[in-house]
């Protein structure tokens, strides 16, 4: 796991590379500012060469108007990314392709240096002593001669032999710079395959749908989205398999990211640069701009980059890290809420839509104060994405065809519970089956003070309930360090188990209990009749 961590983070910034690409635009502007702060500079530094007074001060205005301007550009710079955040990525492919993540090989070729040419091998020629002539040869020329050759062919020997002894030490250097040559080569082909083979084991993880590895790869996608240097980019994601549910918690940038100043201005008779101030309604009205953008723009990142369809469904929090300016403490209220399938928001034309219209189609939640940082109850907690939870079944919709309780299947029967409490006002999530530690479903109820975590489990009996199930929801309870247990059956409790709950933050609902809640809160006329099973 460590090692792929370590190839995720190599991949982010691969991918980051990729990412730039989008700031192109934004370069070009920035150079045309360059520009025009380099005229301004070029204007001060004329006007102190300027010889007249006149001079000086036409090329002195002219350097603050520039001045002014480039800030006024900055401004409008900054808008036009908050008003466009949306569409900014809509002409971006955010899918990753795990093909592109893994390394070429690349290696050097081997150069041996000044040791991979052979030096010269001594040359007779420059040892051979001239033959005598001439009178030499009649007056012991010969014998003088005969004995320089053979010293000169001693000593071309002895060089011979030098050069010999020369050349095996200069191919053992080359051997052995060629030996370590390869091994580094080795080592660094190894490590690359290694990374390559890295990426193959995400990619494989990533299609059977490990969370883990689901998670990881939407952390590139996000990662890769290119957002204005004051937004944080920081977010929490988890994956649901069994409802292949995605869930991010994203943070939003505070209010301060909308420009405060409205324009600068130089005055000329107070030589000053003044600056008037965004109308508090407009700084609102951007604000909550940027809120919906950036919500719809992680949305269809998340789902674009998804060409497997892992994720089924999304839901997305946006929170605000900030603090709270009435107590001093940190804060992180929830702005904006939804939950949407992929068949839902794919159906969307995104270039088209007004976000907060858009918005309200897909049922959000959304802060109708968010620069008092006022918020909306979230869809689903991010903590409350436990690896028990599994997707819920709406019972209640189909209910009509089988109303006797009894003939539910365990499973239906706790999602009949399941959805009841949901309609009562809790935010319910049912278990799996089994490994469960006896929950079948965990809701919370938000109210403050009576409000907490509750863990309910529900018993399609014929006969009464016995007392050791009581006992089993009250230690469940304290495992799960839940505030209230509910016990629901299709039957009823005997005196044990009235007894046992009796002080305890247990609530046991029977047959004619739960019949009442259901026609009450879901509308639905349910029996209970055991009669039909015999």
């Amino acid at each position: 796991m460590a090692q792929r961590r370590g190839i995720i983070a190599q991949i982010q910034r691969a991918h980051a590379q990729q990412a730039r690409e989008q700031q192109r635009a934004q370069a070009a502007y920035v150079r045309r500012q360059q520009a025009m702060r380099w005229a301004a500079e070029e204007a001060a530094k004329a006007a102190q060469r300027a010889t007249f007074a006149t001079e000086r001060k036409r090329l002195y205005l002219e350097a603050r108007a520039a001045e002014v301007a480039a800030d006024n550009a900055d401004l409008q710079a900054q808008l036009g990314e908050l008003e466009n955040l949306l569409q900014a990525t809509l002409t971006v492919d955010d899918h990753v392709d795990f093909a592109l993540l893994k390394k070429p090989f690349h290696f050097p070729p081997f150069d041996p240096g000044p040791d991979g040419v052979p030096g010269p091998g001594p040359d007779w020629r420059q040892f051979e002593p001239a033959a005598p002539t001439g009178l030499g040869k009649v007056f012991g020329g010969k014998a003088k001669y005969e004995q320089q050759l053979a010293e000169a062919r001693s000593r071309f020997q002895l060089a011979q032999s030098q050069h010999a002894a020369t050349e095996t030490e200069r191919q053992r250097r080359v051997a052995a710079a060629h030996a370590a040559y390869q091994q580094r080569r080795q080592q660094e082909e190894a490590r690359i395959a290694a990374d390559n083979a890295e990426v193959d084991q995400f990619a494989a993880a990533f299609q059977a749908g490990e969370p883990q590895a689901v998670v990881d790869y939407f952390g590139i996608v996000l990662a890769n989205s290119v957002y204005p240097d004051d937004f944080p980019q920081t977010y929490r994601l988890a994956y649901v398999p069994e409802s292949r549910q995605l869930v991010v918690e994203y943070e939003l940038p505070p209010l301060e990211v909308v420009p405060a100043v409205k324009e600068y201005k130089y005055v000329k008779t107070r030589h000053e640069v003044t600056s008037s101030a965004r109308p508090a309604k407009e700084i609102k009205e951007r604000y909550a701009s940027v809120v919906t953008q950036v919500t719809l723009r992680t949305l269809h990142e998340l789902f674009e980059a998804d060409r497997t369809a892992l994720a089924e469904t999304v839901t997305f929090n946006g929170v605000v890290d900030t603090t709270d300016p009435r107590t001093g403490q940190s804060i992180r209220p929830c702005l904006v809420t939804v939950r949407t399938t992929r068949e839902q928001f794919m159906a969307l034309n995104l270039a088209k839509v007004d976000p907060a219209a858009c918005l309200q189609h897909l049922s959000a939640s959304v802060s109708k104060r968010p620069e008092a940082l006022a918020p909306v109850r979230p869809v689903l907690e991010f903590d409350m994405v436990d690896k028990r939870f599994i997707d819920e079944v709406d019972v209640l919709a189909d209910l009509d065809d089988r109303p006797n309780l009894l003939k539910l299947t365990p499973g239906e029967f706790e999602s009949l519970i399941q959805n009841l409490f949901t309609k009562m006002g809790l935010d319910t999530k049912q278990t799996q089956a089994s490994r469960d530690g006896g929950v079948d479903c965990v809701a919370f109820d938000h109210r403050p003070i009576f409000g907490g975590k509750v863990v309910i489990q529900a018993k399609r009996y014929r006969h009464t309930v016995d007392v050791s199930a009581v006992r089993d929801l009250y230690g469940t309870l304290q495992n799960e360090g839940a505030s209230k247990g509910i016990l629901v059956t299709t039957s009823g409790y005997g005196p044990a188990s009235h007894e046992f709950a009796a002080g305890k933050p247990i609530e046991l609902l029977d047959g004619p209990n739960l019949l009442y809640l259901l026609a009450k809160h879901a509308d639905l006329k349910a029996r209970i009749d055991p009669a039909e099973l015999d």
